[in-house]
């Protein structure tokens, strides 16, 4: 009886204080947007969003030019892209992402990852990279006139072989296709892989860089961008609106899935004994607002567990390393970026509103004036 009443005041303190700990968090859950108004001294334009929402939160305003500190490179940018991941930050959803972000507004006001642009000054001790020099790579608040990167995170050279457009297209989307071909599906030529969302921003780079490695590729997508994907270097395309990949007779060493329209079971069902499923992405902005894409992923994980394939997801991990892989395979023409639309700055909610629709046909890009 003592034990057991041990347990429930245990318990019950447990979820008093994490109860007190959350209500604090949200009741003092703030930003810049809501503390006194400071005007910047050397401002600069960036998309900031105060508040949680749809796109109808984003706006364009002044905030304080950073200075690069030791070991930083302060990047004018010229071409932003935007990806899933953005409209993710902008609505914080799902839920879960507050714990990190801010429970009740996003503590960063600043949006935007992958960047092209030249180098405006370094800070002390870099060594890598000088002003003038064009760069490209992902940082966090890239949607902006300026952007701070560290000399030894995400940033590299640009050849003068490509545009800053399509630089700025690289960062989450082909990291992620490399990332999850190369190490979550440890393809080797000869493997026969099939990219679900084929036609999408990490689709289109995944398909070109399994083909680049020796793969056969099956693309899935639409009927409009068959032929799209077809260019890019699949052997096979599906149209999904005629048929379902996972009712058909053939079986994959690996599916690289950005789209999470099909069960883990089916999925399986066309995988081989030995065969490798990596999850990429899934679901629209209003889906799962809690956890969202959170519980396939887990499902995938567990269920490795107990079957003979390898179920898993699979997120980008930006670094120069890769961002350099993926700048030789476009120097060499071995994948080329697919740009579908081109949007300003001050544009930028109606680019984020296009992308949240799942029709865009590669990357979507942002052009600073």
């Amino acid at each position: 009886m003592k034990l057991r009443r041990l347990f429930a005041w245990s318990a019950g303190t447990v979820l008093v204080l994490a109860a007190g700990a959350f209500a604090f968090g949200w009741f003092t859950s703030t930003n810049a947007c809501y503390r006194e108004a400071v005007a910047p001294k050397k401002p600069m334009k960036a998309v900031i969003r105060c508040d949680y929402g749809t796109a109808d939160v984003l706006r364009i305003a002044d905030v304080e030019t950073p200075v690069p500190a030791a070991g930083e490179v302060l990047v004018n940018v010229r071409v932003a892209a935007v990806n899933p991941l953005d409209w993710h930050y902008m609505r914080g959803t799902p839920y879960i992402m507050r714990l990190g972000m801010g429970l009740r507004r996003p503590g960063d006001i600043r949006l935007g990852v992958d960047f092209a642009g030249t180098v405006e000054s370094v800070g002390p001790g870099v060594t890598r990279f000088k002003p003038g020099d064009a760069v490209f790579g992902g940082a966090s608040g890239a949607l902006a006139h300026y952007v701070l990167v560290r000399e030894d995170r995400a940033i590299v050279h640009k050849p003068p072989e490509l545009s800053f457009e399509q630089a700025a297209t690289v960062g989450i989307a082909a990291t992620t296709a490399l990332q999850g071909l190369r190490d979550g599906g440890r393809l080797q030529p000869g493997d026969r892989v099939l990219i679900n969302g084929a036609s999408g921003g990490v689709g289109t780079y995944a398909v070109q860089i399994a083909h680049s490695l020796g793969a056969h590729v099956t693309g899935v997508c639409s009927t409009r961008n068959v032929a799209l994907v077809r260019s890019l270097g699949a052997d096979e395309v599906i149209d999904y609106k005629q048929a379902d990949y996972t009712q058909g007779t053939a079986r994959y060493d690996i599916i690289l899935d950005n789209v999470g329209n099909r069960s883990l079971g089916e999925n399986r069902r066309v995988l081989k004994p030995d065969g490798r499923y990596v999850l990429i992405g899934g679901g629209g902005p209003d889906d799962g607002r809690w956890v969202g894409p959170m519980l396939k992923p887990v499902g995938a994980w567990m269920l490795s567990w107990f079957v003979s394939q390898d179920m898993g997801m699979r997120l980008a991990h930006l670094n120069a390393s890769d961002l350099g892989v993926l700048r030789d395979l476009m120097q060499t023409r071995r994948i080329t970026p697919v740009i579908d639309r081109r949007y300003s700055m001050r544009d930028t909610a109606d680019a984020i509103r296009y992308l949240e629709t799942g029709r865009a046909r590669g990357k979507v890009v942002i052009e600073m004036e």
